[in-house]
């Protein structure tokens, strides 16, 4: 299917909105996501709607536009909205997309604010977004966003805060980076909204599980070697 326009024109937005960014929220970041959303929506049959896909497509690719930690400047905050008009997208469509973007964020789970009520086009581009923050690609995020704000590796005296807030997360003095699994990675998978999001987390969830298990032996240096000596 050939691309729109205006999808064409969000793929431009997103390098030049984005191309600052440390690699943890990239423009490759904003394409995965757009790909593993559009992926989830054929597996749980969007795909017989073109207005769904489109909706899919264009929220998973501004979705990152306007991030709070990224802002220069407050008024990056009305980029996509401004964007949408601009393409003269209907306000039926605009307000779908701008919708999925405002409720996406795990901070706005904290606050309670889906109460169970979602739509098909808003799950799988969560899902996809959160699929992007679990697994290889989640660990190589995780340490790259850390390292980027000069957040500490590990320390076994800073305890992960296990019940939080919005206020809370979002407040991230102190904090590790290591403990940004267990505070949010880890209970992503059981957060997926399709069926077919909740399949993929499960392979991406225990590969985390793994690493984290090989981290701490290695920070104890409790690891067992082959070969004394080596």
């Amino acid at each position: 299917m050939a691309k729109s326009e205006t999808v064409a024109n969000a793929e431009r937005l997103v390098e030049v909105m984005m191309k600052g960014n440390d690699a943890s929220h990239d423009p490759a970041h904003a394409f995965r996501v757009r790909d593993l959303a559009l992926s989830l929506a054929h597996e749980e049959v969007l795909s017989s709607s073109p207005i769904s896909l489109e909706i899919v497509e264009l929220a998973a690719l501004l979705h990152d536009i306007g991030d709070y930690k990224y802002l220069r400047n407050p008024s990056e905050e009305k980029i996509v909205e401004e964007f949408l008009a601009k393409e003269g997208m209907d306000m039926d469509k605009s307000s779908k997309i701008l919708d999925i973007i405002k409720g996406l964020g795990f901070k706005e789970e904290l606050k309670g604010v889906l109460n169970g009520s979602y739509t098909p086009e808003f799950g799988v581009v969560q899902d996809a977004d959160r699929l992007d923050a679990i697994g290889a690609i989640g660990i190589a995020r995780c340490f790259t966003f850390g390292g980027s704000r000069n957040r500490v590796l590990h320390d076994p005296n800073i305890q992960p805060r296990l019940d939080l807030s919005k206020a809370q997360y979002m407040k991230k003095d102190d904090q590790t980076t290591v403990n940004h699994f267990h505070e949010k990675l880890l209970k992503l998978k059981d957060l997926m909204k399709t069926k077919a999001g909740k399949r993929r987390a499960e392979k991406r969830h225990k590969f985390m599980e793994e690493f984290l298990h090989e981290f701490y032996e290695e920070w104890t240096g409790k690891l067992n070697v082959g070969v004394k000596g080596e």
